[in-house]
């Protein structure tokens, strides 16, 4: 018989806004105790310094983070001109002061040249690993790894604002873009220097914005449900998105009752109006339950690639 695990088979993903100064396990750690949650997983690590979106994948929607990893995100940062720092941020040590005599045309023909399709080199302060560790772990024992430039998109390029020696964006990236190494570099474009003294990821994917909710609004609500003597799940599990939320612009699917038994025993199916290759979405049509995500394989059938298991398969 299967051993029952600690805690509820709670599915679905919470939009965390992650607070300055906490990492990105401790606030999934934290969420996962507040939702009393048998398994999360976060979507992508924000550094400490930064705060924002932090969609967290609860049950089986962890299956499915992969997939907002790889998504593109937005964020507002500000650039702080005439200081550059060994990390790029506020926590490095200064490598360089230089003055600030930036006018808005400079920062306007700096900045376009990062629009668009480029090339970057992420920076050994990046969690990118290299034989298994990541770049900044070799970093703060003073090694340098040679990095390849890699493509990047940034697909829009705000500037906020303007005055004195700051600057304030609102960037729209694909996935893997470093916004530190974009204001390192734009410092060095200027001829000043420059690094990030305030990060917010506001948007990941097409999650919006307004979702966002803190740990401190999730322990109020905890609190609030154990004060009127109800399950915390009264006031929680609403906040949660369903998990295809995690698949926009993935095409679907639907198979009948007996082939979504079949798929859930690891087998192929038949799907009508299944696309020629690719990734899938995957839902039982007479219910239209979501039932994960598919691989076209080589015969034309849908093949299993994350499928949720229902929470009664758990135990024997």
């Amino acid at each position: 018989m299967a051993k029952r695990r600690k805690g509820r088979a709670i599915n679905g993903i919470l939009l965390l806004d992650k607070h300055l100064e906490i990492s990105s396990n401790s606030a999934l750690q934290r969420v996962k105790h507040i939702y009393f949650a048998q398994k999360a997983g976060h979507t992508g690590a924000l550094d400490p310094l930064a705060t924002g979106m932090l969609p967290v994948c609860l049950g089986e929607g962890t299956k499915f983070s992969q997939f907002l990893l790889d998504t593109d995100k937005t964020y507002i940062v500000t650039a702080k001109l005439g200081i550059r720092t060994t990390t790029s941020d506020a926590d490095g040590d200064v490598v360089s002061e230089k003055p600030v005599a930036v006018t808005q045309s400079q920062l306007d023909v700096a900045v376009n040249t990062f629009r668009g399709d480029t090339k970057q080199i992420p920076s050994m302060f990046s969690a990118l690993k290299y034989q298994g560790q990541p770049l900044y772990k070799y970093a703060r024992e003073g090694i340098e790894i040679p990095r390849e430039a890699r493509d990047i998109t940034v697909f829009r390029l705000d500037v906020l604002r303007f005055e004195n020696d700051e600057v304030d964006m609102e960037i729209h990236v694909s996935k893997g873009t470093y916004i530190r190494t974009i204001v390192d570099d734009l410092g060095e474009l200027l001829g000043c220097g420059a690094h990030v003294s305030v990060l917010r990821r506001v948007a990941v994917g097409s999650y919006p914005r307004e979702k966002m909710v803190t740990i401190e609004e999730l322990e109020a609500l905890l609190e609030k449900a154990k004060s009127e003597g109800i399950a915390p799940s009264t006031y929680l599990d609403p906040l949660l998105l369903p998990m295809h939320t995690a698949l926009v612009g993935m095409p679907k699917v639907s198979v009948d009752e007996a082939s979504t038994s079949y798929l859930r025993h690891g087998n192929p199916v038949q799907a009508s109006g299944a696309p020629v290759d690719g990734l899938v979405q995957v839902y039982q049509d007479d219910t239209n339950e979501f039932l994960g995500v598919g691989v076209i394989d080589d015969n034309g059938l849908v093949a299993p690639k994350r499928i949720i298991v229902k929470t009664e398969d758990l135990f024997d």
